[in-house]
């Protein structure tokens, strides 16, 4: 395991981000079956060091568009956790008001433009949003975050068309979980890589282990060089797994889409446990260490839910905001 010498993060920095994901997602699924959280939720446990890795090679002024499972991505570029936590539960302090619930994350402070549930539509946000950059000369990079499904969407490939020819600085992030829901990627696309999408829009590319939050760390470090120097935009491919249900807080293994012995061969693949594993083996981190990082996250994210829980529902009056432009 290198120590992290490059005066932005470090090893520990990566694991704390990595574990707030994962104790904030637990808790969640933990509290769920109160139902006082009364929206769907896409959970990325499991994912982890995709989002931290993505996230940490960004400059606070980039911005970045998620999907329906946005909560990694939300937390991992800074956003509020009260404010997610209230909107995940509905009510006003969240972080558009309790309107979306856990699928509309967003918190335009931090670069976190929007979270959209419909397949792929953060594709064509984030390239519209790096349009607008290089019309107004700003050095900013736009991220799309998605899954493999959404590549089987024509907008994913008008968008990788506009934007190569275009020469738009937005980095194309997909996710590779492998599934679409209950469908696996082999029975939906044919046996090539996703990397090659890209090469068949002139876009430049790499295929990285996205459970090694080091290794995606480095593949988005060049990345976004890349963009921010006017070269175009750049595709990700980050091969990850989802733990829990496509939807909701559980376990499906049982259901028969995909077997136990897939699953227990991607927990080995853990991407939290294995760089706790890793740091302890280069003397980066203690048992004591792990013990309070952990018990000052939960404190923040206990203390958050009970935030949600006491904050009021919006009011009828609050109904009508924002549906339409208000007049001049």
């Amino acid at each position: 395991m290198p120590h992290i010498n490059n005066g932005q993060i470090s090893a520990n920095e990566l694991l704390t981000s990595m574990l707030f994901i994962r104790q904030v997602e637990e808790t969640i699924s933990t509290l769920y079956s109160e139902q006082e959280m009364r929206c769907p939720i896409h959970l990325s446990i499991g994912q982890e060091a995709a989002a931290v890795g993505v996230c940490q090679a960004l400059e606070s002024a980039d911005q970045i568009f998620s999907t329906h499972r946005c909560h990694a991505h939300y937390l991992a570029k800074g956003g509020d956790l009260s404010a997610m936590i209230a909107e995940i539960y509905g009510k006003s302090t969240g972080c558009i008001g309790g309107r979306g619930g856990s699928m509309h994350l967003m918190d335009t402070s931090k670069g976190i433009i929007s979270s959209v549930p419909i397949v792929a539509s953060s594709i064509p946000l984030a390239v519209g949003a790096a349009l607008a950059d290089k019309i107004d000369g700003r050095k900013r990079v736009s991220v799309a975050f998605f899954g493999d499904a959404c590549v089987e969407e024509g907008i994913f490939h008008e968008s990788a068309n506009f934007a190569s020819l275009n020469n738009l600085p937005v980095l194309f992030v997909c996710e590779n979980n492998f599934y679409s829901v209950y469908t696996p990627l082999n029975e939906r696309q044919p046996d090539r890589p996703l990397t090659a999408l890209a090469d068949a829009h002139g876009i430049k590319s790499l295929h990285v282990d996205g459970n090694n939050v080091l290794q995606v760390l480095e593949a988005s470090r060049t990345a976004v060089e890349y963009c921010r120097s006017g070269k175009g935009p750049f595709f990700l491919v980050l091969d990850t797994y989802r733990w829990r249900e496509h939807c909701g807080p559980n376990y499906d293994n049982d259901i028969g889409y995909r077997a136990e012995s897939e699953f227990l061969e991607w927990k080995e693949q853990d991407p939290v446990s294995n760089f706790i594993d890793a740091l302890k083996a280069s003397n980066q981190l203690t048992d004591q260490e792990l013990q309070s990082i952990t018990a000052k996250l939960q404190e923040q994210i206990d203390a958050s839910f009970v935030f949600a829980k006491e904050s009021k529902l919006p009011t009828p009056d609050e109904v009508s905001q924002f549906v339409y432009a208000e007049n001049e």
